[in-house]
């Protein structure tokens, strides 16, 4: 393929939010239909997605796969808005509530779990060994603000875990917590296994036993008022097929 995770990414559009998704709208094809399939999706699952959309362009020549990436509650706030998209794809049902809420999306479908990690800065400098040195006072902590999908599963998990974390930095989705941690400026993070899983390089992950405990299930559905509707169904249901799983199994993702 022609490019892949966040390279790709960059390349279809820039990780703006209402601005971007304005310009994603697509311009109509010679048949009248939009050229353009625009897909909000949660930050978590970039490197996917990006795969997927190159080969759907590849299966569909002329078609131009746009994303706007951010933590799910953002772009469900911005659907709601009135920002246009095809397809939404949550971190958890919760955000896609709010969406099916509106009216703005039918029947979705759960594609995907997701668990939480610590991660830490490759060679683990702070000596870090399981959730509960979160609550160590000397520490710099990441964690996702609780209104995004893995904060929320951040609260459930750290709840049933017993621990009271300390964290300094509260980010907008998990991508921005796991930088955090790329770049020296925390000694410790929650974030999805995917995310770490990712970063092999640069991180270093510690298995929490009580992960089970908060589960994450993405979603995803085809918008009612979808400027490309048959290209957003081609693209839920590449995500859906074999191909589709072998990716976020791939990935680190669980099945639903």
């Amino acid at each position: 393929m022609a490019a892949s995770g966040e390279d790709a990414m960059r390349r279809r559009a820039p990780l703006a939010l209402l601005g971007c998704a304005l310009l994603l709208a697509g311009c109509g094809g010679s048949d009248g239909r939009s050229s353009t399939l625009t897909v909000f999706t949660a930050a978590s699952l970039t490197d996917v997605f990006a795969q997927l959309g190159d080969e759907l362009e590849e299966q569909r020549p002329g078609l131009d796969v746009r994303f706007t990436v951010a933590g799910s509650s953002t772009l469900a706030a911005q659907l709601v808005q009135g920002a246009p998209a095809d397809v939404f794809a949550s971190a958890d049902e919760r955000q896609m509530a709010v969406v099916t809420g509106a009216g703005l999306a039918d029947a979705p479908t759960v594609f995907a779990a997701n668990v939480l990690t610590v991660v830490v800065p490759e060679g683990n400098p702070a000596g870090v060994i399981g959730l509960a040195d979160l609550a160590r006072e000397e520490l710099a902590v990441a964690l996702c603000a609780p209104e995004v999908p893995c904060g929320a599963a951040a609260e459930r998990l750290l709840a049933a875990a017993g621990v009271e974390a300390r964290p300094d930095t509260l980010e907008a989705d998990a991508r921005a917590a796991l930088t955090k941690v790329e770049l020296g400026e925390v000694d410790a993070a929650l974030v999805y296994v995917t995310d770490a899983a990712g970063r092999p390089d640069t991180v270093d992950a510690i298995e929490i036993p009580q992960a089970g405990s908060a589960v994450n299930d993405y979603s995803v559905g085809v918008l009612t008022d979808a400027p490309n509707p048959d290209a957003a169904r081609a693209f839920v249901d590449l995500l859906l097929s074999a191909d589709g799983r072998r990716l976020l199994a791939d990935a680190g993702f669980r099945q639903p």
